[in-house]
Parts: structure tokens; sequence; C-alpha cells
């Protein structure tokens, strides 16, 4: 067989493994695959302006898509930006293959120009990592990046090339299956435990659904409103877990946690059953661990078994898929009676509804409550901060809408990168990002990808002037001691807080979005807020970003105190 270089194998394999996008960002140890991907048109490169924002591009490509999503960057600095990222996608569970590239062997370990140990650096905050020593290895390591990426548990990626061994001639054979010893991930359910627990439910009085991410993941949510309706068993999602069920749908509760509703965090504290899926049981819907369900027999299921039993002691552990899980389900459940415990929950929705006070000026829920009217489909990418909160508590969730952001590791800076990601996986729908002033600064520069791109994105940016939901903390727990969360903060005013003039706010959003090539529109009035959108959502090819002027006193309740418990929330201030 004629034999071919290790970067002709690469560029062979991602079209055997159906990779239509690669992104990704150039230099000395990669420049040899740059030159065989311009040889080929089947898998299109993209070019953003900075390898920690093409990460999340990727990572919301996957997350969008279900397909992989697939980086290539050079070795040193270009590597070492994609931790975030690949954190970022670890934490939620992201299906990423990273190819890195990195100094030819004899060189490795000898600090060389742009030489880090980069499967070493993120070897924390991968599902697998390593770097391609032999060039007959190749192929077949490859193969099993893309296969350990999207089964199980999904997540990043990582393999390292070094120069000389892309540029070595072998076989130019891409195995076509995997077999890995020791890696063997369950997705079949046991029946046993599942009926077990399926026993449980049938008991309980007060049992409630707790979805988690991992239903979104496994794309369960037609089976588990199913499942849902047929048991007449009410739920609670996590953030990552929101439109699991349709929010509109009468039994579901809300969202559970720090910023949960108040009858979702209630109907936890109360509950006689809480049956679990797809969720980490972090400290963000937990609250105090002691206090967290106290009432209640746990079922977990998780596709991970080192997640069940981690954070929060459970009763029947069940190692599935969410959705071979929820399928199996169907199969045996029963009506449960839970009318009075559906009136005790819908008493607790009436004493503390989940709004927010109605203001003369805007407020988020108004431009949510407009996104919610005007766009029944749509991919909404958020960045972190208080603008997510309010999202994740506001905004309709359908099956014909996604919500996509970092809710692991929280990490400012992804809305717009993602929204980018998101919107070249799903050219024909409607993709709007909503970050801070804060975070949208972080990786601004992608606009100029997003122009180039022609993708027609809504790029909302709440700008309070401030880093909300840290200053939101100083203001509830510090004694107004707002240290380093004023964007308005400089040399000007710079200890005088209060005694001089507020320096202007920069950038200007809008200046800033013409000079890139893109449209900006400035909202500073509730009447202004849907004619902006009409506006953006008549392009076809050109990006919109709206800014939109609101009050920083605009805080996110309902709100559990640091080291409280679900019962101890904060209503209002």
């Amino acid at each position: 067989m004629k034999k071919i270089s290790g970067n002709k194998l690469l560029v062979k394999a991602l079209k055997e493994e159906g990779v239509d996008t690669i992104f990704g960002y150039p230099g000395a140890c990669t420049i040899d695959i740059s030159d065989e991907l311009y040889k080929q048109d089947y898998t299109k490169v993209i070019l953003p302006r900075q390898e920690v924002a093409l990460v999340h591009e990727a990572d919301a490509y996957a997350r969008s898509t279900g397909k992989v999503g697939v980086c290539l960057v050079t070795s040193g600095p270009g590597a070492t930006n994609l931790v975030t990222g690949l954190a970022t996608a670890n934490y939620d569970s992201v299906p990423l293959v990273c190819f890195t590239g990195q100094v030819a062997r004899h060189l490795i370990g000898n600090d060389a120009f742009q030489e880090v140990d980069i499967v070493g650096i993120t070897r924390s905050i991968t599902k697998y990592g390593v770097t391609v020593r032999d060039r007959e290895d190749l192929g077949r390591i490859i193969k099993e990046a893309f296969y350990i990426a999207r089964t199980g548990r999904p997540g990043p990626v990582l393999v390292d090339l070094p120069k000389d061994v892309m540029g070595e001639l072998g076989s130019a054979e891409y195995p076509a299956t995997v077999n890995i010893r020791g890696y063997k991930p369950n997705t079949h359910v046991h029946i046993g435990q599942l009926k077990r627990a399926i026993k449980m439910l049938s008991k309980a009085e007060r049992p409630l659904f707790l979805a988690g991410g991992g239903v979104n993941i496994a794309h369960a949510g037609e089976a588990f409103t199913e499942l849902v309706e047929k048991t007449s068993v009410p739920v609670v999602t996590t953030v990552m877990g929101r439109g699991a069920i349709p929010t509109n749908h009468p039994l579901f509760v809300g969202n559970l946690g720090m910023h949960g509703a108040y009858a979702a965090n209630m109907a936890v504290n109360e509950c006689d059953l809480l049956f679990s899926i797809g969720t980490r049981f972090n400290d963000r819907i937990t609250g105090k661990l002691h206090s967290f369900a106290p009432k209640a027999k746990i079922v977990h299921i998780d596709i991970d078994t080192s997640a069940i039993s981690r954070n929060v002691q459970v009763d029947i552990p069940i190692v599935a898929d969410a959705k071979e899980a929820v399928d199996k389900m169907l199969e045996y459940v029963e009506p449960c009676q839970t009318e009075d415990w559906q009136k005790a929950i819908s008493g607790w929705k009436e004493e503390h509804p989940l709004t927010m006070k109605k203001k003369p000026v805007m407020t988020p829920k108004d431009i949510l409550d407009v996104i919610n009217e005007m766009f029944e489909e749509a991919i909404v990418v958020t960045d972190v901060g208080q603008h997510q909160m309010f999202t994740s508590q506001f905004l309709e969730m359908t099956p014909k809408k996604q919500l996509l952001m970092s809710g692991g590791l929280g990490t400012m800076g992804y809305g717009l990168p993602g929204a980018i990601g998101a919107k070249i996986g799903n050219p024909d729908k409607t993709v709007i990002s909503i970050s801070g002033d804060g975070g949208m600064q972080m990786n601004i520069q992608e606009i100029a990808t997003a122009v180039l791109e022609e993708l027609p994105i809504i790029s909302c940016v709440f700008n309070n002037s401030v880093l909300g939901m840290v200053r939101q903390w100083q203001k509830l727990f510090y004694g107004k001691r707002y240290s380093m969360t004023c964007l308005r903060s400089g040399a000007a005013c710079r200890g005088k807080c209060g005694e001089v003039e507020c320096p202007p706010y920069t950038p200007d959003f809008v200046k800033l979005a013409e000079s890139y090539g893109a449209k900006g529109i400035r909202v500073t009035k509730k009447e202004e807020i849907r004619p902006a959108f009409e506006e953006a959502a008549r392009s076809k090819k050109t990006p919109y970003i709206i800014e939109f002027l609101i009050d920083p006193e605009d805080l996110v309740y309902p709100m559990i105190q640091p080291g409280g418990t679900l019962k101890e929330m904060i209503m209002d201030c």
C-alpha cells in the first residue's frame, strides 16, 4: 500500500469521521497540516481571532449539533490558550477532539521554542490526552480520540502531534473500528435496579423528578416529558437541565439551587423521593449537603459511575444513559397519586412567584419577555453572570429552543464565540447570545469572525456598567464595598468614588460593532426593545450587537445565602 505523511492521514481521518467543520489557528508546528487542509474541500476551516474563543466555538458547535467539535492549534501558547475551553467542555460533558501541534520528538523536554507539555497541563480537565510518539499509531489514536470523546459521558480529548511524526511517511490506512482495553462505557440499564426505583416511585407520596444536563445531552427531552405525563410526577431542573421539559408544562416547577425558584427549592426540601437523572449534585444546587432533600430517598441515574454518591449519598444508584433509562422506565411505570402534592407546590408558586418587580425603566425580564414573544425557534447562548441567571429563570423553553451556557466552570467570555459556533453548525436557525458588558469584552474580537463568516447572530449586551454578579454579593454580604466591580473605574476616579463624576463608559459598543463591519443598536427604553430585535432579525448576513442599558441595582432573586440551605432564600432586598 502507498505510504502517506501523517499530515495527509489526519486530513483523511477528518473526512472519515464526517468532520465538516474545523476551528483552527495556525503556527509553525501545524503549518504542514494547514497546507494539507488547503488541498481538500470536504472540511470547512474556520479561522477565529484567538484560540481561547476558538475552543468555545467548537464547543457550542458540538452542543448544538450533537457532533464532535474539532479544534486545531499550534504548540506552546496556541495549546495553552485551549485550557479554559477544555475545562469548560469537560465540566459540561461536551465532545471535543483538539489537535495541538508539538515540537519534534528530539526537542521535547529541552525547552525548545513554543514547547509545552500540554498533555500534562490538561490531564485533569480532559477525558483523555496523548502525544503521538510513533507514526504507525497515528490512525489508531485519532480513531480512538473520536470514539472516547462521544461515548459514555462525552468530553474533550486532546491529541498532541509532534511535527516530525506528522511529516513521516507511514500507512495510509485509517481504522474502521475501535477496541480499547479498559474502556467499555456502559449505557445499558440494570433492570433490577430500575424496577426497585420504579417501585419506590409508586409508593412515594411526594415524589419529584430532578432533571440535569444529562437529559439534554442524551436528547431525552421528548421521552422524559412523556414519562412525567405518564406518572404525574412534578419536575425541577438544574440550570443545565432547563428545557428537558417545556417550561410551560403544568408539572414543571422551576430551576432549583442558588438562584432557583422558591417553589422548586421548597419542593426538594419537602419531597419524600427525589428521582434524579443526569446531574452531578454540585454545590450550586444543593446548598449545605447535610440539609439537601432531608426527607427524601434518592434515586440517581447517571452515565458516569464516578458521579453517583460523590456529593450526595443515594439510595438507589443506576449507571445508564439517560435516554435508555427513560425509555425503559416508560415500559414499567404507572400513574402516581400526586394531586395533594401538586396543590402544595402550586401554593408555593403563588406565595412567591418567580418574577421581577415591574419598573418604569427597562429590566432584564422585559428583554427576555420580548425574546420569548418573537422567537419561537432559536438557539440562545449565554455568557456567565447575572444575565445568565435571568435567562435561566425567564427564557421560555420548548422543544424548538436550545439553551447553551458554561454551567459547570462558569466561563465568562463564552457567549459570543458560543453563538458563532452554534450558528455555523445551524445556519438555518436564529442564534442569540446574551452577555454582560464584562463577559462581552472578554472575546469581543470574535465579532470579526462573525462578520467575515457572514453570520447574522444577534448579540445582546446587558450593560449595567459593572461586574454584576460579584457586585450583587458585595451589596448583600460585603457592606456595599464595591471593590474591582465598576467597569467605569480608572485613574480619574480611583479612591474618589462618589466625589467626582463617573468617567464615560468604554467601549462604545455601537461604534465598536460598526468598526468591525457589524451593526450596533443601543436600547434605553422598553418600547425600543422589540424594534431593535425586529431590525436584527431581518439581517441575512450581518451580525448585530444590541446594547441594553440596564440598572445595576437589578439583582437576581431568589438567592441562597452563602453556606445556606435551600430553605434559606433571600427573596428580595
